[in-house]
Formats: C-alpha cells, structure tokens, sequence
C-alpha cells in the first residue's frame, strides 16, 4: 500500500513540470569533434561510437583540462570560463555560489540536481556551514545564468542529443575539478563533494578522476546514464524522442563513458569514503539498478555508508524526508573530512 501511495505521489510530482520540450533526436556527432578520426566519417554512428570507446579508454586524458587563470569572486559569487567550451556563450561562463566557514581547511563541492532553480541546495550548503565545512555550488553546465536563450529548462543537459548530452556531463566534470583548483588557492586541503541525482553522477566521475577528493555523498544513485533516461518518469520525454532511432543497448554503449559504474574500478585502492543514498519507491532512479550499484561497491571493497530512505526521488525534496536526507550528508562529510 506505501509502494502504490508513493508512486501516486512522485508521479504526481513529476507532472509539475510542463513545459519539457521533445526536442529531435540526433547523434550529436559534431560535440565530440576534437577525438580526431577513430571512426568512419561515412557513419556517423560508427563514428561516435568509436570516439565514444576512445574517451572512455583514455579517460584521464577525456576528463583533463588546461588551468583556469580566469577565476572572479564578487558578493560570494565565483565566476570562471569553463575550461570545456560549448557552442552557446551563455554557458561557457561557469558559476559557483561559495559559502565560507571556519572549516579548518576543509570544504565541499556540491552540485544540484537536474533543472534544479536558482535556489536548489543553498541551504544544504548552509547547513553544512553550520557542520563547519565551506561549501561551493556549483551550477551544472546549462542552468541558471548558463540557460542558453529561448530555453526554460536546461534541456540541452540531457537530451536526445546524444553527443551533446556527453559534452555537457565532460564540461561539469571538468569544471568540478576547476572548483576544486580554486578551493586549493584559497587555502582549502581537504575535499569533499556532495552530488544530488544528475549531480550525483557527474560527482562520482569526478571523484573517480580527481585524486584531492577524499569524500563523497551520492544523493541517488545508478549504474548507467542511459538506464536511468530510458526507464525513469523524470526523462520520459527524452525516451520518446529516442524511440525508434536507437536502442536500449546502443545507447547505454554511447553513454558508458558518463556511467558511474564504468568508474567504479577507479576508486579501489583509494582512501574514498563514500555515502549511498537511494529511496525506496524511487520511479527516476529505478530501484534494480541503485542495487546493482550498491552491490558493485560491495563487491569492489570500496568503503562505503548506505542510507535507504523511506520516500521516492521527488519525495525526497518533501517534509521530513528532506531533513533526513540533508542531515545524513552533512554528518557524512563532516566525520569523513
């Protein structure tokens, strides 16, 4: 009887939206032009897939940038040009809202879910000023001032572009780590980050990449990106665009190089405490694969904390639910930092 209430209600929740646009699908091949000539330039397709392959094999280098020398701070406002370049200006300026603390050199990264608003996390920043740690939101590549004209949403974050929805997954990696750069210049040495659905995957990737993370919360979790677009309520729109032009299987071949679990390997052997939280009637995360990816963590040793709460995805942002979720991550990171 739960089950069936909280899934009324998150699909409820879910219809608040309505102005998700079903934009065309495309390869998207032009977004990943600078992987030179690994494919058939008569097949697209073998072409990403091939480039795709590439950046994957070669992650260090896919997810590596040139130094941001360019970093303004005004009213707690961090600004920097984002070291991935986009076709749409508005977006190329990165931003972070920085909330100092006496934190003893410590400090986190945290990044919001997907189409989160202009407030989305400040106060779990807040909060985890009052845990005495400095935190830095980071706007997701497409969002807020980084909305390109004509759009409501951050559409183009994920998308049936499939090129493109790669791109912008590598320009907020890259750019977390920019932050983190930052962080380190002003005196911070100790990181965490904390990621929240969307931004719970860029956050494990970067982490996976970033050897200064010590501490990571992951606030919804899964295995692989194309999984979650295809069967979740939240992209049900971004499925539908993509029926008919390409499979489960092709698309979870593309996207393997912005799936956490492609990842995973990366973190053995590390230090990196980890936090997993999922939800029990989650319809956007869908339940199977947040246990697959607890039960790689098991079986890889990574060290790790897990908190199942008693609500779904939208839900979580609801009453109750929302505090026990915050408290956990915030107790999470300041023990772990």
């Amino acid at each position: 009887m739960l089950r069936r209430l909280f899934h009324f209600w998150e699909k409820r929740l879910a219809l608040r939206d309505t102005n998700r646009r079903l934009l065309p699908f495309d390869l998207g091949v032009e977004w990943v032009p600078e992987w030179g000539s690994g494919g058939d330039g008569d097949n697209p397709a073998a072409h990403l897939r091939a480039e795709l392959q590439r950046a994957l094999d070669h992650s260090d280098q896919f997810f590596s940038y040139s130094p941001v020398k360019d970093f303004t701070l005004a009213d707690h406002l961090l600004r920097f040009r984002s070291p991935v370049a986009s076709a749409y200006e508005s977006n190329n300026v990165a931003q972070a809202r920085y909330f100092p603390a006496d934190s003893k050199g410590r400090a986190v990264v945290v990044l919001p879910q997907w189409n989160a608003d202009r407030q989305g996390h400040m106060n779990l920043c807040r909060m985890l000023n009052f845990f005495g740690l400095t935190a830095l939101r980071l706007s997701l590549p497409y969002h807020d001032d980084r909305t390109p004209p004509g759009c409501e949403r951050a559409d183009y974050m994920v998308s049936s572009n499939v090129g493109r929805t790669v791109h912008a997954c590598r320009q907020a990696v890259v750019e977390g780590r920019a932050a983190i750069d930052w962080l380190q210049s002003q005196g911070y040495h100790r990181f965490g980050i904390l990621g929240t659905s969307l931004g719970s995957c860029i956050a494990l990737i970067t982490t996976a990449h970033e050897p200064r993370i010590s501490a990571q919360a992951l606030n919804h979790i899964s295995t692989y990106f194309a999984d979650v677009v295809w069967r979740g309520i939240s992209t049900a729109h971004v499925q539908q665009s993509m029926a008919g032009n390409i499979t489960l299987e092709e698309l979870r071949d593309y996207w393997r190089v912005i799936s956490p679990a492609s990842y995973l390997g990366r973190l053995q052997g590390t230090s990196v405490q980890t936090l997993l939280i999922h939800a029990r009637y989650d319809l956007t995360f869908p339940t199977d694969l947040t246990k697959q990816t607890i039960e790689l963590f098991r079986k890889l040793g990574l060290p790790h904390r897990r908190l199942c709460l008693p609500c779904g995805h939208y839900t979580t942002g609801v009453g109750i639910f929302k505090w026990l979720d915050a408290l956990a991550m915030c107790r999470f990171l300041r023990d772990a930092l």
